[in-house]
């Protein structure tokens, strides 16, 4: 596995974000795959981890492996999120994302899943993912600390099986 680059300001991601969740993502150029530790200000109701950043870090893997496939970030157009159990602050995540289909470029389909230390599944996603038309990607690209322009131009060159 080879790590990815992360931006600088990302709140996923983000090097430089202080409030951010400080995510390391890399792959095998088949798959995305990370580990978050929620802290407790990430809570939602009753000590539980807030949905919504559980939705967050699903949606990040899918874009990241959109990336990997088609060697072109894109932009959640529809997410399918399916919470099975609680996370609690403290406890470890792993994150993992896979690619499902390339529409003609026009679309890109993905689907993730949240697991537990006991990997045991805490949440599933399903995305549908619009490229980013490469004059609005251009300046996104300026934040990433890192050579993210290779990993997407090896992706596009010879997109994985």
């Amino acid at each position: 596995m080879k790590a990815l680059p992360r931006t600088r300001s990302c709140f996923v991601c983000g090097l430089h974000n202080p409030i951010g969740l400080n995510l390391q993502l890399e792959t095998d150029e088949r798959i995305v795959r990370g580990w978050l530790r929620p802290k407790p200000e990430h809570a939602g109701f009753s000590a539980t981890v807030h949905g919504g950043l559980l939705m967050t870090v699903l949606d990040e893997a899918m874009v990241w492996v959109c990336g990997i496939h088609t060697g072109q970030f894109a932009y959640s157009a529809e997410i399918n999120t399916r919470f099975l159990k609680p996370l609690h602050p403290g406890e470890e995540v792993e994150v993992t994302a896979e690619f499902v289909a390339n529409r003609k470029n026009r679309l890109f389909e993905t689907r993730a899943f949240l697991r537990g230390a006991d990997q045991g599944l805490i949440a599933s996603a399903t995305g549908k993912y619009l490229p980013i038309p490469a004059d609005h990607a251009a300046s996104a690209l300026d934040d990433f600390v890192g050579d993210v322009q290779a990993i997407l131009r090896r992706a596009a060159a010879s997109p994985p099986p």
